[in-house]
């Protein structure tokens, strides 16, 4: 069994690989980097550059995908959004987007690329507002703890992990899927993120951070391999 799991995740990281290589969204020198989505309305998407990084070196660090950790911003407003795969925004407070941005977010979406959205505590009810208006036709639904993401590189049978205690409730994760792919992604009541900022920021123990970095690699493979 342990052999079995071992060949699928070697056979995960080819596809990986390949994927980032033939991808159609342009990288620096092929290599895989996470764009932070600058959004107005108040909130502070600017928050915690180390965390993209930080993520990206245990990405490099513990697979064979090939990584640029620079921390980079792209508005929402610009082309450079279709020049990366992987969206993250996060953020305490409000999130806006105007009607064109929001038509801009959902054509990047149905092209392939994948947003992460992670709520630092505060973004919660404004980011699904602004996600009903990118995507009208669907909703966030909650996935199940089986869900291929939660399990792809490292095993999480309990779905997203609990990193910041915020209102005390039971972390939950939700997608919003376009012809069957998760394209939106967002976490709740969780906060991963911050597990991948540096050590003194949060001041987590070890095993708290490594469990949120470990996660944050579950994403970017399974935001790469589908």
């Amino acid at each position: 069994m342990q052999k079995s799991k071992i060949m699928k995740k070697l056979i995960l990281l080819s596809l990986t690989l390949l994927f980032v290589n033939a991808f159609s969204f342009a990288q620096n020198e092929g290599a895989f980097q996470i764009a932070r989505l600058q959004y107005d309305g108040g909130g502070d998407w600017y928050n915690g550059q180390t965390e993209e990084p930080n993520l990206l070196d245990f990405v490099k660090a513990n697979t064979n995908i090939k990584v640029n950790d620079d921390f980079t911003s792209v508005n929402i407003n610009s082309d450079a959004i279709f020049s990366y795969p992987f969206l993250f925004m996060t953020g305490h407070g409000n999130v806006s987007f105007t009607p064109d941005e929001a038509e801009r977010l959902r054509k990047y979406c149905e092209n392939g690329g994948f947003l992460y959205a992670d709520d630092d505590y505060g973004l919660d009810a404004s980011f699904r507002k602004e996600m009903k208006m990118v995507f009208p036709d669907k909703d966030l639904v909650e996935l199940p703890f089986n869900y291929g993401l939660y399990h792809d590189f490292y095993d999480f049978p309990n779905g997203v992990p609990k990193i910041e205690k915020h209102n005390g409730k039971p972390p939950q994760g939700f997608g919003i899927f376009i012809h069957g792919r998760l394209a939106v992604y967002y976490t709740y009541e969780s906060n991963p993120s911050d597990g991948w900022d540096d050590p003194d920021v949060h001041g987590f123990h070890q095993d708290k951070r490594l469990e949120a970095l470990k996660f944050g690699t579950n994403l970017v493979i399974w935001a790469l391999s589908n």
